[in-house]
């Protein structure tokens, strides 16, 4: 194993201080993978999670190899099943599977690449500033600052194989379609690495996030009659951060503005994308799972 390439990655990564007990999330692949490797050479009490969605006939494998890599390392996992069919909303359905078995508070080997990926989706959402801040709770990131090439090299060094997910090339997602056709094309226009701009302004819009959050942490859109007097684009802000809370992923500015209209007594309820619902009762906003929804989808 490379030292140099090891200290050179360990430097840019956020880890809590040693011998801090950590769960890190651990899909197989390079990024996750040099997660766990970074980890435990930061001193820290890892237990390795790995999720099989049962999509792929060797999904069973690839937790066997996990465990094992963990085991070699000197690590507890655990290899959960949250199995989904293949269909519609796969992407959201497999993130909201994994939620319910994963520990809150579980470390993700996102990389900067994932940042940029995520930055341009949200813009193209039209999530706003916290859109633009990209991947959210950075806390639980802390390989955010590297990038993919770099992940595989580590892996190299390290003498592991990585899964390599198929779906990772399929352009029903337009993740993959952004990430293998948007943001090449994108560099090759400017002319310079679109990855580590997109990143940087991620960083930039997450500082004015954070402002405008501490701005309107004390409104309760809940309570129409509190915000009565406030401007709509505090307001608007103040849903945005709600509904984030709510669904785990920056709203569209659809599904603000239309909230928004609710708070206003204009609409008395709304669907809001994911299969969610936003209703208003005797002053009330109140946020469901728009039970309809759910069911068909499963």
């Amino acid at each position: 194993m490379s030292i140099d390439l090891f200290s050179e990655l360990q430097d840019r990564c956020v880890f809590p201080p040693s011998g801090t007990e950590v769960d890190c999330a651990v899909s197989g692949g390079a990024d996750s993978l040099a997660l766990l490797l970074l980890a435990v050479n930061s001193g820290l009490k890892v237990t390795a999670w790995h999720v099989d969605h049962g999509l792929r006939e060797t999904s069973s494998d690839e937790g066997r190899m996990v465990f094992e890599v963990a085991t070699d390392l000197g690590v507890k996992a655990h290899c959960v099943e949250a199995f989904i069919e293949d269909g519609p909303n796969l992407e959201a359905r497999a993130r909201d599977a994994r939620r319910k078995v994963l520990p809150s508070q579980v470390l993700t080997g996102h990389t900067a690449d994932d940042q940029a990926e995520t930055v341009l989706l949200n813009l193209l959402r039209g999530s706003g500033v916290q859109g633009a801040a990209g991947i959210g709770e950075p806390h639980r990131r802390p390989i955010l600052d590297l990038r993919r090439s770099e992940t595989k090299s580590l892996c190299l060094s390290a003498k592991l194989d990585p899964v390599n997910d198929p779906m990772n090339l399929d352009p029903r997602f337009t993740r993959n379609r952004i990430r293998n056709e948007v943001i090449p094309l994108l560099t090759e226009v400017v002319g310079r690495d679109s990855v580590s701009m997109l990143a940087r302004h991620a960083n930039l819009a997450g500082e004015a996030s954070g402002i405008l959050g501490d701005l309107v942490k004390n409104l309760d859109i809940t309570d129409v009659r509190s915000v009565d007097d406030t401007p709509d684009p505090v307001v608007k802000f103040a849903i945005q951060e709600w509904l984030t809370d709510k669904i785990g992923l920056p709203a569209d500015s659809s599904s603000i503005n239309r909230v928004l209209q609710i708070v206003r007594g204009e609409i008395k309820g709304t669907e809001i994308h994911g299969g969610f619902r936003v209703d208003r009762s005797q002053g009330k906003v109140r946020f469901s799972v728009n039970t309809k929804i759910s069911q068909e989808a499963d």
